[in-house]
């Protein structure tokens, strides 16, 4: 699918459709940053961004946050740097179809028990949203302008396998 995100700008100002050009984008549609399934995704792309880094992969995080807020969330996972796109009002998510999470998808059971699950681990939640609560992540691939590849979760508490995402992006380049 093409797509029509020329006008689209990272922190950076960089264009969105001009660095899919130059390599693979991997854009992650997070969720607010009080949500403990989207603090787990900053810790595992955390985790993974040398190899990102090293296979010639651009990370590109979007959220509903000022961009000071984004960063502050960004350093406390060490992401300091990486570049992300502000989209409070979530035109960007509804533009690569992303919807509003009904209620199963929000707080099913497997969501709640992924979420005490994370608890035990270290990882918290925060009642300092700042976002729309019922907006559903998801994760594209993009090059040359077009979604390669992508993961739309099920429920807010779905773990992406980063690593086959990774590895769609580096056949991409060849």
């Amino acid at each position: 699918m093409l797509l029509d995100i020329q006008n689209v700008f990272t922190n950076t100002h960089e264009s969105l459709d001009n660095l899919t050009r130059d390599r693979p984008v991997l854009l992650v549609f997070l969720r607010h940053f009080g949500c403990i399934f989207c603090r787990e995704a900053l810790d595992d792309l955390s985790e993974k961004m040398e190899d990102i880094s090293s296979r010639n992969i651009d990370l590109i995080f979007v959220h509903m946050s000022e961009t000071g807020i984004a960063e502050k969330f960004f350093k406390e996972y060490n992401l300091s740097g990486v570049k992300h796109i502000s989209d409070p009002s979530c035109e960007l998510y509804a533009h690569f179809g992303l919807t509003k999470g009904n209620f199963g998808q929000l707080f099913g059971l497997s969501t709640w028990i992924r979420g005490f699950e994370l608890r035990k681990k270290g990882i918290a939640y925060s009642m300092d949203q700042i976002g729309d609560s019922f907006q559903m992540p998801g994760i594209f691939l993009l090059h040359d302008g077009k979604v390669i590849d992508s993961y739309i979760h099920k429920t807010i508490s779905d773990k992406p396998d980063y690593d086959k995402l990774i590895q769609t992006c580096v056949q991409a380049q060849q």
